[in-house]
């Protein structure tokens, strides 16, 4: 890091001097614009060229004989990269299930839009503005549809409802997809993270959230289909136990996000987190259970699935004692507390 000293000119200008090297390497020379960005209350970011004409604006991509699946690849690799606008050029022509793969992934994203269609080129265009996007409401959204999804599984298991449908888990997928989109692209632009009004830190706490959430939802899918597989559990089969497990399970994640999202202090994470170890301890016992049992490999997968919202849990968990701790709500006997990230 070079050290600069601010100097006045006239009656109340500052000036610093750029370092040459940096200059001369991105082009700036005397006359040339250059960008300030005020990020926060105490950094000040100058950039060579506006945000707004960076490399994340437009890809364009030459379609020849590609598959539907890479296609819908390039598509979904672009959104996540967080490309404004994809341009898709076909010099002969587009084949209906290539034209059709494209329609289809483009409608699976929130705030995505297909512009063009002619014989030969598509556009696919990203209309978000992150300034109306609020990432932690996002959050909490993905959390209502994972955790709705994981109950009426379990409920599904024990039999007293119907599974639940793949268009919640559609859901969990567009709301996780947007979330590491606006990350992704938090990561190259202050002005993203300006918009979002968030830090990176936080965004990097919220994006891992979501990850785990959908993981979450993905759990709760499996189980969902165990349960439309299985009539009957047998008699001997512990379905109390395992649906106190379910409810726990849920608890660890719900507790562990409120913390994240700033909703809750982190003594409620140090709960969620004993939660876990309880629940842990609950599913190895009952796992020895079925594997004495000798019982359906079906009812072990949903065992598995749970298994695994628990730890998704502990890792939320872990994650909102984090956020707590940088936000100064819960700082260990002798300690300061962390000073802000701006």
């Amino acid at each position: 890091m070079e050290q600069r000293k601010v100097q006045q000119v006239g009656s109340g200008t500052y000036t610093v001097s750029l370092p040459k090297q940096w200059a001369e390497r991105t082009g700036i020379t005397a006359g040339t614009t250059v960008y300030i960005d005020i990020h926060g209350d105490e950094q000040l970011v100058i950039e060579p060229e506006s945000p707004a004409d960076d490399a994340t604006s437009q890809v364009q991509f030459t379609v020849g004989d590609q598959s539907p699946a890479r296609l819908e690849r390039t598509v979904r690799a672009s959104y996540a990269a967080g490309f404004e606008e994809l341009v898709l050029r076909a010099p002969a022509g587009f084949t209906r299930a290539q034209r059709q793969a494209v329609e289809r992934v483009a409608s699976a994203f929130v705030g995505v839009a297909l512009t063009t269609e002619t014989e030969t080129e598509l556009t696919v265009q990203t209309l978000l503005d992150a300034g109306e996007v609020s990432v932690r409401q996002s959050v909490r959204q993905l959390r209502y549809t994972a955790l709705s999804m994981h109950r009426d599984a379990m409920a599904a298991l024990a039999g007293d409802e119907a599974p639940p449908g793949a268009d919640r888990d559609d859901e969990a997928d567009r709301l996780y997809a947007m979330i590491d989109r606006h990350f992704g692209r938090g990561l190259s632009r202050l002005d993203e993270i300006d918009a979002l009004g968030l830090s990176r830190s936080e965004l990097f706490e919220l994006r891992t959230a979501a990850r785990e959430l959908e993981r979450v939802a993905d759990n709760a899918e499996t189980v969902g289909t165990v349960a439309a597989t299985v009539e009957t559990l047998p008699d001997a089969f512990p379905a109390e136990e395992l649906g106190a497990l379910g409810r726990d399970a849920r608890s660890v994640v719900d507790e562990g996000t409120a913390v994240v999202v700033g909703d809750a202090e982190a003594e409620v994470a140090n709960d969620a987190l004993e939660t876990r170890e309880a629940a842990r301890s609950a599913v190895e016992a009952l796992d020895r259970e079925l594997a004495d049992a000798a019982s359906d490999y079906r009812l072990e997968r949903a065992l598995d699935a749970l298994r695994r919202t628990v730890e998704s849990g502990g890792t939320i968990a872990e994650l909102g004692l984090r956020a707590a701790t940088r936000r100064g709500e819960f700082t260990p006997p002798g300690s300061a507390a962390p000073a802000g990230d701006g």
